[in-house]
């Protein structure tokens, strides 16, 4: 099956528009169908020896989401003593979470036992299955830009709190709880590039032929 210029252009499209979207979310409900596309172009994407590790929690619950909410805030202050005074207080003015915004919440978690001891792929490199999770998560990302949605990654919060909040399995990893809705726009920039946090590396300086070199000197 050949991919046409116009649907080529359109996957170009959507990759570069993608956007991590934190705040701008709008209190619109979204479609059972759109939500059901989005989980679906994730379970479609790549896993190591076919394994398909993944599940996806869906978080509605005002009260669930509130015990989120307060699991980032204290893992925010703690991660904010890490930064220097002046990248402090930048990172404090940062709104890096749409936790209560967002109309729909989504835990994904990686089953390192699902298909036993012996997968194919995972011989050497174990932890395949982790790394083929993130890319169901981003098939969803491109998928619900697709879909005209914005999708959030909440990185800071422990694990901890997403298990006892939604009553995870020790043996289930946490890859990452994602915040998902229609937003009022989309940022013409990622907005760390956007407010200078750090600047886009250049690809040429990324990318080598034959043998890695030092680029830096």
């Amino acid at each position: 099956m050949n991919i046409s210029q116009a649907e080529r252009d359109a996957l170009y499209k959507v990759i570069y528009s993608r956007r991590d979207v934190r705040k701008d979310f709008i209190n619109k409900a979204i479609p059972q169908d759109v939500i059901q596309r989005i989980l679906a172009a994730a379970h479609h994407a790549p896993s190591v020896g076919f394994s398909q590790p993944w599940d996806f929690i869906l978080v509605t619950q005002e009260q669930t989401k509130q015990a989120i909410k307060r699991g980032y805030q204290a893992a925010s202050a703690e991660s904010a003593k890490l930064f220097s005074q002046e990248k402090r207080d930048t990172y404090q003015r940062f709104k890096l979470e749409g936790i209560l915004e967002a109309p729909l919440g989504i835990c994904v978690t990686c089953d390192r036992e699902r298909n036993g001891p012996v997968v194919i792929g995972r011989t050497i490199k174990p932890e395949m299955d982790l790394y083929s999770t993130v890319c169901a998560i981003q098939n969803m990302w491109l998928a619900a830009r697709a879909e005209n949605l914005g999708l959030g990654w909440v990185s800071i919060i422990h694990d901890q709190v997403l298990r006892d909040t939604l009553a995870i399995p020790e043996r289930l990893e946490i890859i990452g709880y994602l915040c998902l809705g229609y937003v009022s726009s989309f940022s013409e920039k990622p907005e760390l590039e956007q407010f200078g946090w750090l600047p886009r590396e250049q690809l040429d300086q990324l990318v080598h032929n034959e043998k890695w070199t030092d680029k830096s000197k």
